[in-house]
């Protein structure tokens, strides 16, 4: 990471896990064992919990995010959430286009371009996964699967838009599989990506933009993932329903 030049943001993702009481409880617990720290701090809780959460953590470092938002401002999209209604509660962040919400809800390329360009409109900064499954990495295809993912997903993009944006490179083999890309072949990715962007809205904004990496980081490997120039956090799902997991890896930013 280089704090210099960008924003570091260790961020949870809860996914479908913890209840209104069971987050109050959690929430307390991170308040007492997170460390203070330089970085930005994000859990994305359930929808459901967003109330709930942000009143748990007002006044502190911690901040709360969603896990998507619809394109739309409002009409018939049944069980949805917009980013006026993220606004209402105050959240900033969002998580767009996780490779579960691509493989359970049909989720593409196009869809998140969509979603996230809601996000910006609305003020929310999208946080934009992106990455490549087992097969398409034994085919070393990985580079361009994240090319394609990359320019359809930012398509319309300004460079103001992508200051105001995160990517998150998540290994789809990675994720939720105890797996995770050594550090050496993350950076690899993360500075393909930012290279990606050098090409598309200039260096200066590559530089600028916060790229997470995302495939099982936990309090074993954070450390050595973060010490990575191109890693600048990390989208954590499992470690960050451990508060003292999550705090050991918010402690590895210096």
């Amino acid at each position: 990471m280089n704090k210099e030049l960008r924003k570091v943001v260790i961020a949870g993702n809860w996914k479908m896990n913890k209840t209104a009481t069971e987050t109050k409880a959690l929430l307390a617990e991170m308040k007492e064992k997170l460390p203070e720290s330089n970085a930005t701090i994000l859990l994305c809780v359930p929808a459901i919990n967003i109330g709930t959460a942000m009143d748990a953590v007002a006044g502190t470092q911690i901040n709360i995010g969603a896990q998507n938002c619809h394109w739309a401002k409002n009409g018939a999209f049944t069980a949805e959430i917009s980013a006026d209604m993220l606004n209402d509660f105050g959240v900033k962040y969002a998580i767009i286009g996780h490779s579960e919400r691509r493989q359970y809800f049909g989720e593409t390329d196009e869809t998140v371009n969509k979603r996230a360009m809601a996000c910006l409109e609305g003020g929310i900064c999208p946080i934009i996964c992106v990455g490549e499954n087992l097969e398409e990495r034994e085919k070393d295809i990985t580079k361009d699967v994240i090319k394609v993912q990359i320019e359809k997903g930012l398509a319309g993009f300004t460079a103001e838009n992508m200051k105001n944006s995160i990517i998150a490179y998540e290994p789809v083999w990675a994720i939720g599989t105890g797996k995770t890309a050594t550090a050496q072949q993350a950076e690899e990715v993360c500075a393909y990506i930012r290279g990606l962007l050098a090409e598309m809205f200039g260096n200066e904004t590559a530089q600028a933009v916060t790229i997470q990496y995302g495939g099982s980081m936990n309090a074993k490997n954070a450390a050595e993932l973060l010490a990575m120039e191109n890693i600048d956090g990390g989208l954590i799902g499992g470690a960050s329903l451990k508060a003292d997991d999550f705090a050991t890896i918010v402690s590895c930013v210096k």
